[in-house]
């Protein structure tokens, strides 16, 4: 009786052993945007969600949030400062505040067209830029894109810079921003990306300014009339996450979310370019009245502040980027 019974207390214990091996623990992480799943924002941190999860094996899984879920830009900025949450996607506007030397991209006009954008921020000048978070407890995984930016208002065409002179327009929290719209005679009105819809239904404001993606994204045509293709400031995106989190990573696993970013930055950029070749077409058949502009002529208008700019900023540190190949 004890030999029968032998194989099977063998095979007891080795199903034992089998179901007491450890399973690989699965590490739950929250990313949040301030703009809505179907956008250029949405699809660049689900592509970074899927990635993330394929290249460490389920390891580790983003929970991702949007239209400012967990609250707006700079909240969210402060909340991967603080580890309240890991990663987020943040548009130049509230960056400044936190690294300062970013402030140079927000000059208007400083970029020929996207290829020219996109060149200097996947370039050395671009990454440079990314080091200097870390010091803020944040790595700066990529720069993505929102686009080049156009104005909208509720209250009259803007065919020249004198047509803006006295629309109070909301703004981003940024101050090259302000500077230049100051420039065009705007009263600028700075406020989070959260709270724009209601501003302008409310008539707090009488319009905005965001690329394509964004105004069509937010369905600003239901409270703007307006589009002037002023394309007047190319505003990049950023993918941010905890320095705190991203540095407990294994070396494997910090290449995997560095990977991921890459992945996430080809599918956002690839939704602008579609979103700017349809956007117009889309944006006149709910009804906006579109203007093409002499963009030379708001050019003009800001030759003042231009010169504000070379003394903050350096003549030769602008021209670095301007003539960047």
């Amino acid at each position: 009786m004890k030999l029968t019974r032998l194989p099977i207390a063998l095979a007891l214990a080795g199903a034992a052993l089998l179901t007491s091996a450890p399973v690989a623990a699965q590490t739950q992480m929250k990313m949040n945007i301030s703009i809505g799943q179907n956008s250029h924002y949405g699809v660049a941190i689900d592509t970074f969600a899927r990635e993330v999860e394929k290249r460490t094996n389920g390891r580790y899984r983003i929970q991702n949030f949007y239209a400012g879920a967990m609250g707006a830009e700079r909240e969210s900025i402060e909340a991967i400062q603080l580890g309240t949450h890991e990663l987020t996607m943040s548009s130049s506007g509230p960056v400044p505040n936190f690294v300062p030397e970013t402030r140079i991209l927000d000059i208007p006009f400083l970029f020929r067209d996207k290829a020219h954008a996109r060149a200097v921020l996947d370039g050395p000048i671009g990454q440079d830029l990314l080091a200097k978070f870390e010091s803020k407890g944040i790595k700066a995984l990529g720069w993505a894109e929102n686009g080049f930016r156009h104005m909208t208002n509720s209250k009259r065409p803007v065919n020249t810079p004198d047509d803006l002179k006295g629309l109070k327009m909301r703004t981003m929290e940024n101050p090259v921003h302000i500077a230049a719209y100051k420039g065009f005679g705007i009263v600028p009105t700075p406020m989070a990306f959260t709270e724009v819809f209601t501003a302008l239904q409310q008539g707090t404001v009488d319009g905005q300014e965001n690329p394509l993606s964004v105004i069509t994204a937010a369905k600003l045509d239901q409270v703007q009339k307006h589009l002037s293709l002023t394309g007047h400031v190319y505003s990049p995106a950023v993918l941010l996450m905890s320095k705190a989190a991203f540095d407990k990573l294994s070396a494997d696993d910090k290449k995997h979310f560095m990977d991921a970013a890459a992945e996430a930055i080809k599918a956002n950029r690839a939704r602008v370019d579609e979103d700017d070749a349809k956007g117009v077409a889309d944006l006149r058949a709910k009804g906006m009245q579109v203007v093409e502009v002499d963009k030379s002529k708001f050019q003009a208008a800001l030759s003042p502040v231009f010169a504000e700019f070379n003394k903050q900023f350096g003549q030769a540190n602008i021209d670095r980027i301007r003539n960047f190949k």
